[in-house]
């Protein structure tokens, strides 16, 4: 047996006894519900992502509940789930596949490519997840242990590349059905054992088969180009407690109450600016000239 099949084999046995029950798995999922999990989780850890997705689906279980939805309700129901935009682009997504695909979540991936938000890796998990399709599933867990099995580096490379998709694809078992399994295997395997920090190596399955493992674990060869950008004092920080403000609010909020979310005012009114810009958040001028400015949510 190929070095492959040997690792996806162990791999799958390991998911049978510990996949996590998650509530976008469930046999009775939804397209709809996979991808609206999907975008949730870019960038969100999944005991965040969880409660959200359970109310938005209870809310807008189907694309067009979410298509005819106020944005401001939109934003609201995203909350704390972080970069905002996605809840605008999910939406989007709505509105297309409701005017293109009569309120259906499309079976192709370039059918699911040509919707707004939804790029390679999106489609790609839809196909497997939702469709059970084969298809090259490839987030940072599944590069990350692929990586270490089969390249023997500690970690993927910081962008991409050609060559880490077809290594990818010959991981991917010529079953619709395996195919699918394989690539939730993966990501779980990534998710809990094979860490980016501390792996759990004496937990996992294919451990021997590793060849980051043979080599001694060899350190980051791409070390000096990651820099992990902190939260305190950026203006994603400053954007999200304008966002959390006006989420709170009962109606429109006047620019002095945003101006106290912020001790450096020209960083404030650069964050406040690209809010507005992304149509995250609606500025209204005052009637006269001296009255003051507000802002809301979108409508």
């Amino acid at each position: 047996m190929s070095h492959t099949a040997l690792v996806s084999d162990a791999v799958l046995v390991w998911f049978d006894v510990h996949a996590r029950d998650l509530p976008w798995r469930t046999p009775d999922r939804s397209a709809w519900g996979v991808l609206v999990s999907e975008v949730m989780l870019q960038q969100t850890p999944v005991v965040r992502v969880s409660p959200a997705w359970r109310a938005w689906m209870e809310r807008w279980p189907e694309p067009g509940d979410l298509a005819s939805a106020g944005t401001g309700d939109v934003l609201r129901a995203w909350d704390r789930l972080g970069y905002p935009r996605r809840a605008l682009r999910l939406q989007d997504c709505a509105r297309t596949v409701v005017e293109r695909h009569d309120g259906v979540v499309p079976a192709t991936e370039a059918e699911l490519l040509a919707l707004p938000g939804v790029g390679a890796y999106t489609a790609a998990a839809v196909m497997a997840f939702a469709h059970g399709r084969r298809s090259v599933v490839l987030d940072t867990n599944v590069r990350r242990v692929l990586a270490r099995v089969a390249a023997g580096a500690a970690l993927p490379a910081p962008s991409q590349t050609a060559a880490e998709v077809r290594l990818a694809e010959s991981f991917v078992p010529d079953d619709d059905a395996l195919a699918a399994r394989w690539a939730a295997a993966s990501m779980e395997l990534g998710a809990l054992v094979c860490t980016a920090r501390a792996p759990h190596c004496g937990e996992c399955p294919v451990a021997h088969l590793c060849a980051w493992r043979s080599a001694g674990y060899p350190p980051d060869a791409h070390a000096a180009r990651r820099r992990t950008q902190g939260w305190a004092g950026t203006d994603r920080q400053v954007r999200g407690r304008v966002m959390a403000l006006l989420r709170e609010a009962l109606g429109p909020v006047p620019d002095s109450a945003v101006d106290a979310v912020w001790p450096d005012p020209r960083q404030l009114e650069r964050c406040v600016d690209g809010l507005v810009t992304d149509g995250l958040v609606t500025r209204i001028p005052g009637p006269g000239p001296d009255d003051p400015v507000t802002y809301r949510l979108p409508t």
